[in-house]
């Protein structure tokens, strides 16, 4: 699979990013905590390289709690600071803003120690499309703020938004990196929405997926979801689950771009249980 997809809106982004970073104190990357490798644009490293970063784990209540620990210990070792969060519970705000207050503790300390005793922190955050930035964004300018949705790309321009305390968080487009040659990574953030499904063949996409599952010992949870037994091959299951579900048309064909919106659908939901597709120690699954 070849999935090319960078819209003039990436460059646009990419530049936006080079033209500010000077401008901040400290960069905030949100990943999707169920596929950290592969939702992390490989540019930012670079890019960021000397600034000061804190990795939100992102979406952390869908990814398996064991694995998540795995990657929290994983970026601590880079020597980042890290937080797990979840961008759709309110509850959690504090916990992110105690994230940014201690990851910008040494830069603070630096200002009082030339005099700037109330200077203020100048944050940038990043990520690539559909990983949660804007909602947590809302959440912690306690305003809808930025426009979100869960179609990748939506938020198109950078603007600078006022955080309790001395921060000033300056937003910017998600970002994807201009070709995928890594077919598991292509493959993990279709999986999750971040490539627009307007794009990609989802019936194609789907059997990738059932055949994820099934090599991660995972199909149970698809099985039990829809009622249905396993088939013999793996479009056998999908074809099981179709039926179960009606998605059919002409009364006997297998409407196979429906079931693939239905299943994918649920698992971004969460609803087929906490499924992490990538681990540090053995990359994808």
């Amino acid at each position: 699979m070849n999935i090319n997809w960078y819209p003039g809106h990436m460059k646009v982004t990419k530049d936006l990013l080079k033209a500010n970073l000077k401008l901040v104190n400290i960069v905030i990357e949100v990943i999707d905590a169920r596929i950290p490798r592969s939702s992390k644009n490989p540019d930012f490293d670079e890019l960021f390289k000397d600034k000061k970063r804190l990795i939100v784990l992102n979406k952390y209540d869908l990814a398996d709690s064991n694995i998540n620990r795995e990657w929290e210990e994983y970026y601590k070792k880079q020597g980042w600071s890290v937080v797990l969060y979840n961008s759709t519970n309110h509850k959690e705000l504090k916990k992110l803003e105690n994230a940014i207050e201690d990851a910008s503790r040494e830069i603070v300390e630096r200002y009082k120690n030339k005099g700037f005793l109330h200077k203020t922190i100048k944050a940038m955050i990043a990520g690539i499309p559909n990983v949660g930035k804007s909602t947590l964004i809302n959440s912690l300018a306690k305003k809808r703020s930025t426009k979100t949705g869960n179609i990748p790309g939506i938020t198109k321009q950078k603007q600078w938004i006022r955080l309790t305390g001395n921060i000033d968080l300056l937003d910017t487009p998600g970002i994807l990196w201009p070709k995928f040659t890594d077919e598991e990574s292509s493959l993990d953030l279709a999986f999750t929405g971040a490539i627009k499904d307007e794009v990609l063949e989802l019936e194609d996409i789907l059997f990738k997926f059932v055949q994820r599952m099934e090599k991660m010992g995972l199909e149970k949870s698809l099985l039990e979801r829809y009622g249905v037994e396993a088939g013999e091959r793996t479009i056998d299951t999908i074809d099981n689950i179709a039926k179960k579900r009606a998605c059919i048309y002409n009364k006997t064909e297998i409407d196979y771009l429906k079931v693939s919106r239905m299943i994918l659908k649920d698992y971004r939901d969460g609803n087929l249980g906490r499924i992490s597709l990538e681990r540090p120690t053995t990359g994808t699954f």
